[in-house]
């Protein structure tokens, strides 16, 4: 007996959240899907995913709470509503999970980051720029956008501290091109992203270790130094086999992956860092990146600080797990961006779902109860000339209008119709899958679906039913079905796996009418299988009425959640960092063009006037704040608005009041007050 193919597949790691939403497990349940496929073809699976738990945010989060770095992200992996929690509820099948707060992990990245620097390619420097905490990413000035981060459009802050880089520079030209003339980076439109707005500007080194927060892995030989998120998270792929560690020991039988499935926002990271390190450590490179698109909320990603996010615990419960995870994968294709909408979701299971698949097994398990007790006659089976007509077609790879072989009212044309779309059905879907095309794969299953549909219609069992001849006819057509129901549900096992085990025992299949093999075998099912119409599959929602008490729902659990909200403490070292002063109002003027700024012309008490904008033109009028006292924020970065330049920001109270319209109020202090001094 051959030995089986290996296949390892990994998502990312995920950053540990305090609230997931159905984004998070978008690549999850893609990488799954595909785990799944691939078992089912007869391939040895190693599917990895796991949780990135180290950095300044997770320590200044950890701090505000009152608890070690390590507590917190105990609670949010392990604990309820967690990302195991989550990864079980929606029923992912990884055969491995890992954190790189795990003792093995840190033990072998110290000995990676150790190998690196003797061979010369990690070298101690400064770091000074420009860093986004919530990305954890440098950046140089030129990378920025409009003076913020490129890739989440946060304020990023100047960073200046002691640090080990990587040579990424020296690995430029064989990075370039692995992506320019391999297939290593899909969907192709990625490649000129990654090449034309980061190496052919001229690739930067890399820093690679912290000296401002201590959570992290320490670099062992120089203390004081993490080291930073991006070595520490990407050698997870290799540590989780057992690269430089003995927790594992199949580092040799899986490696290299054959495809990393990642977010599009750290295709930067996996496609240019990732095999530039791998370089570095003379590895062999993953034979495949793909970095997909994000699920979008009213047209933004969905993320905790916009406040955008949707529950998945309230989806899988209304709706149920199989239905999320089909929704995911066949409403988008699986490379580009897709928009997430409570009516899309409603939509896609009362279309496909109830009124297709569900009414396909529901009509189908019923007439065989109802006509024939629950067991097909011996011998309604498929024909010898059905089965080698099905066997040639899926050889063959092909379309062949066979039906027209046959007259109209004959209705062995419905069945070679019927017959020659199921007989190609494998080979179409495994095309489709092996491309990651998980929307166009599940369109063709459905085009089957639909087409046994259409075939009761044709057929009409109901009323051969009640003409005794043609109870041989009767049950070769819902033999048939059955057949069509069985190689669907094959198919379908990656995406909807607690679904298609129900339609199995409703139809009667045995686990030799379950496995890939099967699925190209027309026949398969057995005349005598024990068919039975269990519960409905898929039962079908009233859409306005669902939207509205998902309406009411999200209101509640907004209320709810702001009522249980804790606030968010910072030190006395953040606010340290804020300088209020007292300021005299020289003058004031309307902004041309804008309808809300206002120029003031401030005494600071520095010796020189003091320029800011602020946008209150809509509660006060220029004219009456000329020599009134204000407080102003000093030590903001300056920004330009319209073309001008604002040196600070003015302080003012603000409240929500009648009918959502806010309320502001200028903070202004007593006129003995004198400029420049300072609040705290």
């Amino acid at each position: 007996m051959s030995e089986k193919k290996k296949f390892y597949i990994t998502t990312p790691i995920y950053y540990p959240s305090d609230k997931l939403h159905i984004g998070h497990a978008y690549c999850t349940v893609a990488t799954d899907a595909m785990a799944r496929y691939k078992r089912l073809c007869g391939y040895d699976v190693m599917f990895l995913t796991g949780t990135d738990e180290h950095g300044q945010k997770i320590e200044d989060k950890a701090k505000a709470a009152g608890v070690s770095p390590k507590e917190y992200v105990d609670n949010i992996v392990e604990g309820p509503q967690g990302v195991k929690d989550l990864w079980k509820l929606m029923n992912i099948s990884n055969d491995r999970f890992i954190r790189t707060t795990d003792d093995y992990h840190v033990a072998a990245i110290q000995k990676i980051f150790k190998k690196m620097y003797e061979k010369g390619d990690i070298y101690k420097g400064k770091y000074v720029g420009k860093y986004c905490k919530p990305c954890e990413s440098f950046w140089t000035e030129s990378q920025l956008v409009d003076g913020k981060c490129p890739d989440c459009g946060r304020e990023v802050q100047d960073a200046e501290e002691e640090a080990y880089f990587f040579r990424l520079s020296k690995y430029a030209d064989r990075v370039q091109d692995l992506l320019e003339n391999t297939d290593f980076l899909e969907p192709r439109s990625r490649v000129n992203e990654m090449v034309n707005n980061f190496i052919k500007p001229g690739l930067e080194d890399l820093c690679v270790s912290r000296t401002s927060f201590q959570w992290g892995v320490p670099v062992d030989f120089d203390p004081g130094h993490v080291v930073y998120v991006w070595i520490d998270a990407l050698f997870n792929y290799t540590t989780a086999l057992g690269f430089m560690n003995d927790k594992y020991d199949d580092f040799k039988k899986y490696w290299p992956a054959d495809v990393h499935f990642i977010g599009k926002e750290i295709v930067r990271f996996h496609s240019i860092i990732w095999p530039a390190m791998l370089m570095s450590m003379e590895m062999p490179l993953p034979k495949k990146v793909f970095g997909h698109g994000w699920l979008l909320l009213d047209g933004g990603k969905m993320s905790k600080s916009k406040g955008n996010v949707v529950d998945p615990y309230l989806l899988a419960q209304r709706y149920g797990v199989d239905s999320l995870r089909y929704f995911l994968l066949r409403e988008f294709p699986f490379g580009t961006d897709g928009n997430f909408s409570n009516e899309t979701l409603i939509g896609r299971i009362n279309t496909d779902l109830a009124n297709d698949l569900g009414n396909l097994v529901s009509r189908t398990t019923a007439m065989v109860g109802k006509y024939f007790g629950n067991n097909l006659p011996a011998g309604c089976g498929a024909t010898e000339d059905e089965k080698d007509l099905a066997n040639m077609l899926a050889q063959s790879r092909g379309s062949v209008d066979l039906a027209a072989n046959f007259p109209e009212d004959d209705p062995r044309k419905f069945d070679v119709e019927l017959i020659a779309l199921a007989a190609g059905l494998r080979n179409t879907y495994e095309d489709k899958m092996e491309q990651y095309a998980f929307q166009d794969a599940l369109m063709e299953v459905f085009k089957l679906i639909g087409r046994a549909n259409k075939y009761i219609d044709e057929n009409k069992p109901w009323a051969l039913a009640k003409d005794e001849a043609q109870q041989d006819r009767l049950a070769h057509v819902l033999y048939n079905l059955l057949e069509c129901v069985r190689i669907s549900a094959v198919l379908l096992t990656p995406f909807m796996p607690e679904t298609c085990e129900k339609i199995f025992a409703q139809i009667g299949a045995g686990d030799s009418q379950r496995t890939w093999e099967s699925a190209a075998v027309w026949g398969a099912l057995s005349t005598d299988a024990q068919v039975s119409k269990g519960e409905n599959l898929f039962p079908r929602i009233d859409a306005a009425k669902e939207l509205e008490e998902l309406a009411a729902l999200e209101e509640a659990a907004k209320a709810e959640a702001a009522a249980k909200a804790e606030p968010e403490y910072i030190t006395i070292d953040d606010f340290a960092k804020v300088k209020f002063v007292t300021a005299k109002v020289l003058a004031c003027e309307a902004v041309k063009k804008s309808k809300k700024l206002l120029r003031f012309t401030l005494d600071c008490g520095e010796g020189q006037t003091r320029q800011i904008l602020s946008g209150i033109h809509e509660y006060y009028e220029p004219e009456d704040l000329v020599g009134k006292t204000v407080v102003a924020c000093v030590n903001l970065a300056p920004r330009k608005m319209m073309g001008l330049e604002s040196n600070g920001m003015l302080i003012s109270a603000v409240k929500e009041g009648a009918e959502g319209h806010e309320e502001l109020h200028l903070l202004m202090l007593d006129d003995k007050v004198p400029a420049g001094c300072t609040l705290g």
